[in-house]
């Protein structure tokens, strides 16, 4: 159940608290509205890490392409903690028109990645990370399992293939020469990366 505290006083000890308790928590403020993550579980975490390690691979990163286990990406140079999105993977390629500000990005990715936890729905991030110039966003779906691909256009990030287990279609980046697919696997479905050039996997 979610729950919006508007108490001035009572706000900072639950936030105190939250900080207390999970201290690399994945809250983010929503135009000045904070919004506590469910917290990143295992599984949750391999996921990042090996997409985090394939796109490295993919990367040039001697011209200046970056690829992060997540990031803070807002809107804004100053006060921007009162407006940030956080996803779990982020590529920023060297052609970006975003500036990197050492505490956070003023501007979206080339790529984001959103893996998600019960009880959120990062589709509800897609008109922040089109307002922000974002150009691709991969969402990872857990229950049921799907990978959902969406790619700016025009001012919009719409949804240009679905991937399940039951359908394994493979997906194409318009970022990185990558496609992705879910496969059916136990003990879960797994997701297959591939290079489009020289055909080298990876699976997350």
């Amino acid at each position: 159940m979610a729950v919006l505290i508007h108490d001035p006083l009572f706000e900072p000890q639950v936030r105190a608290e939250r900080d207390r308790q999970f201290p690399n928590n994945r809250d983010e403020v929503w135009e000045g509205v904070l919004v506590m993550a469910p917290q990143a579980n295992n599984e949750h975490q391999r996921i990042a890490g090996r997409l985090t390690a394939a796109f490295s691979v993919l990367v040039d990163w001697d011209a200046g392409d970056q690829a992060m286990p997540g990031c803070n990406i807002s809107d804004r140079v100053k006060d921007w903690a009162s407006n940030f999105r956080a996803p779990d993977v982020a590529v920023y390629l060297s052609t970006t028109k975003a500036r990197d500000c050492g505490t956070h990005w003023v501007g979206g990715p080339d790529l984001a990645v959103e893996i998600a936890s019960p009880g959120e729905d990062p589709r509800q991030k897609l008109d922040f990370y089109a307002k922000v110039g974002t150009r691709e966003v991969l969402i990872v779906d857990r229950d049921p399992w799907a990978l959902e691909l969406y790619q700016l256009q025009g001012a919009k990030l719409v949804l240009v293939g679905t991937s399940d287990a039951a359908n394994s279609v493979v997906l194409a980046s318009g970022v990185l020469p990558l496609t992705f697919a879910l496969r059916p696997a136990a003990p879960r479905p797994t997701i297959h990366l591939a290079h489009t050039a020289n055909l080298q996997t990876w699976v997350a």
